[in-house]
C-alpha cells in the first residue's frame, strides 16, 4: 500500500488522524513552531493513526534539534541574524521543458509566496509544443522566456542572464516550494562569500513503490540542521550533502566569480545529471561558502514509476562520474580520484551485494545495476557531449 505524508507541529498534535485507508503508514514531518526539525513513519491502523501512536513516534525522534530550536523561540534568537542586513530582491526561476501539469502545480505554489518584489520567471527549454506557453499566459506576474538549446544548465544559465535582481532562486518544475522558502533562503546571504543556497526538500506524495524506494535511497532532503559548507570543512568533490539543484539559490556575481553551468552537464544532455553538483564544487574550490538552510522548504513529486526511477538512477551515475571527469580534465583536480573510491566502496559495493543477496530493504537489483551502468559511461558521455557542444552552432 501507498503511504500517506503528513505535516504535524509539536504545538498542535491531532488526536487523532483519520481518512487514511488507501495507506498502511503515514511519513510525517515533524516541526516546532512552523520550523522543520525532523521526520518519522507512523503506522495505519484501520485508516487512522492515534495520537498516542503519533506522540510515540515523535518521542522517537525528538532530539537535540528540538530543545535548540525551543530555546531559541524562547529567546527570540536566530544565528542567521546579521545587524543591518537587509535579505536581497531574487528571481525565482523555473526550468522546465514539456511537464505542463507539474508547471502548474509549482507556479500555484508559488503564487502563495508574500510579495517581497521577486521576479518570477519560467524557461522553456527546447519544448515540443507550446503548453508551457499557454500556462504561464495564465499568471500575470510571471515572464516567459524560450530557450531552444536543450539542456537544463543552458536553461540555468538563460535564467541567470535574463534576471533582474541580485539572486536567482531555482525550482524545478515538479516541485512546490512553501511560502517562506524564497525568504529563508536569502536570509543566508548576509555573508559575502555565501554564492549559494540550498534548502530541504521533502516528497510531495509516496503513492507509489517508485517513489518510496526513491526517498528511501537518494533522498533530496540533506537533514535538519543549518549548515555552512566551505572547502575547509567538506571536500569540494563531494557535494552530495550540500543540497540539490531542485530548491538552491545563487548569486548573479557567479558568472564572474566562478562561471556559468556547464552546458555539457545535466539533463537534456548525454550526460543526464550533475550539473548541480558541479557547480557546488566550483563554488567551493573557489574559496567561496555554500549553506544548507532546511527553513527553505520545498515539496517534491518524485518519479512515479519504476521505470522512471531505474532511468533516474542511470542519470544519477551517469551525471556524477561525468561531473568528476569534468573536475579531473578542467579543474585539473586529481583529488576527484578519493570521493570517486569512496562512493564504490562504502556505498554502491555494499548496496550491490546487499541486493544481490535479496537482503531486507535492500534497493531492487536492476535499479542498482543501473546506476553502476551510469557509472560505467559517465567519462564518455560527457566527452561526446563536449564534442556535441563544440560542432554546434554558435547564437549570433
Amino acid at each position: 500500500m501507498a503511504t500517506a505524508v503528513l505535516d504535524i507541529d509539536l504545538q498542535s498534535v491531532p488526536p487523532l488522524i483519520t481518512g487514511l485507508e488507501a495507506y498502511d503508514k503515514a511519513f510525517i514531518l515533524i516541526r516546532l513552531n512552523q520550523r522543520p526539525i525532523g521526520k518519522t513513519v507512523a503506522r495505519v491502523f484501520d485508516g487512522c493513526i492515534s495520537g498516542a501512536e503519533i506522540r510515540h513516534c515523535l518521542t522517537e525522534v525528538i532530539g537535540e534539534e528540538v530543545w535548540l530550536q525551543w530555546l531559541r523561540d524562547k529567546l527570540s534568537w536566530d544565528e542567521t541574524t546579521i545587524v543591518g542586513f537587509t535579505p536581497p530582491k531574487a528571481t525565482v526561476a523555473i526550468c522546465t521543458r514539456d511537464r505542463p501539469d507539474d508547471l502548474q502545480r509549482c507556479l500555484d505554489g508559488l503564487m502563495a509566496m508574500p510579495d517581497d518584489g521577486q521576479e518570477l520567471l519560467v524557461i522553456d527549454n527546447a519544448p515540443a509544443t507550446d503548453a508551457t506557453q499557454r500556462i504561464v499566459e495564465r499568471y500575470d506576474r510571471v515572464r516567459y522566456v524560450r530557450e531552444d538549446k536543450p539542456g537544463l544548465n543552458n536553461a540555468r544559465n538563460r535564467a541567470l542572464h535574463e534576471a533582474s535582481h541580485e539572486v536567482i532562486a531555482f525550482t524545478d518544475d515538479d516541485a512546490v516550494p512553501e511560502p517562506n522558502w524564497l525568504r529563508a533562503l536569502l536570509r543566508n546571504f548576509g555573508d559575502p562569500l555565501v554564492i549559494c543556497a540550498t534548502g530541504l526538500t521533502m516528497p510531495l506524495e509516496l503513492e507509489t513503490e517508485a517513489q518510496e524506494w526513491f526517498e528511501s535511497y537518494s533522498p533530496f532532503g540533506k537533514g535538519f540542521q543549518r549548515r555552512v559548507f566551505d572547502s575547509a570543512r567538506q571536500n569540494p568533490l563531494a557535494t552530495g550533502r550540500v543540497g540539490a539543484g531542485a530548491n538552491m539559490a545563487v548569486r548573479k556575481s557567479l558568472i564572474n566569480q566562478v562561471g556559468l553551468f556547464d552546458e555539457c552537464l545535466d539533463a537534456g544532455t548525454a550526460t543526464c545529471s550533475g550539473g548541480d553538483h558541479e557547480m557546488f564544487a566550483r563554488i567551493l574550490l573557489a574559496g567561496y561558502r555554500i549553506v544548507y538552510d532546511p527553513a527553505a522548504l520545498s515539496w517534491h513529486r518524485h518519479r512515479r514509476t519504476m521505470e522512471e526511477l531505474r532511468r533516474a538512477l542511470y542519470g544519477y551515475g551517469v551525471g556524477v562520474y561525468a561531473f568528476w571527469t569534468r573536475t579531473l580534465l578542467i579543474e585539473r583536480e586529481w583529488a576527484m580520484l578519493q570521493p570517486a573510491v569512496a562512493w564504490f566502496l562504502h556505498d554502491q559495493f555494499p548496496n550491490f551485494v546487499r541486493s544481490l543477496l535479496r537482503q531486507p530493504g535492500s534497493l531492487p537489483f536492476n535499479l542498482i545495476a543501473a546506476e553502476l551502468q551510469g557509472c560505467l559511461v559517465g567519462t564518455s558521455a560527457y566527452l561526446k557531449a563536449r564534442r556535441k557542444a563544440a560542432l554546434a552552432p554558435s547564437k549570433s
